[in-house]
């Protein structure tokens, strides 16, 4: 199975000093890994994840860990799709960010399920094809 990764599961995993293994959406992340799913990236993710880290020598060391993850393409019916999505979501009370939508619209074009610790997300897929993975119980 393929799935995209967001951005606050990446941070668990990649950027904390320590990872808690105990935390659901870093085992969820370990089990994906271990079944060889095939997890993909975002170009805002990626850029989230490289975004404020401190030393030149850590950011390398990030972008080595990532590159081996593709990265999906986005088109302009990707974006207008973010924009759609997010005008359903608003006219029903749910906020989120516009990369949010944009990173939903992706994983809805492509099929791909999204691994998350966001819970503006489930929300989202509340009101859209987003399928939002499980994390083991």
């Amino acid at each position: 199975m393929n799935l995209v990764v967001d951005t606050s599961v990446w941070s668990l995993v990649l950027r904390r000093p320590q990872v808690e293994e105990n935390n659901p959406f870093v085992q969820a992340f370990r089990f994906h890994v271990t079944q060889e799913d095939g997890l993909v990236l975002i170009g805002n993710i990626l850029q989230e994840l490289l975004d404020g880290v401190k030393s030149q020598r850590d950011f390398q060391r990030l972008l080595t860990l990532l590159e081996p993850f593709p990265l999906l393409d986005l088109t302009r019916e990707t974006y207008v799709a973010a924009a759609q999505l997010r005008n359903t979501c608003r006219s029903k009370g749910v906020q989120a960010g516009p990369i949010d939508f944009l990173i939903a619209s992706v994983c809805i074009e492509h099929g791909f399920p999204l691994l998350t610790a966001d819970r503006d997300f489930s929300y989202i897929a509340h009101h859209s094809d987003l399928i939002v993975v499980p994390t083991p119980p």
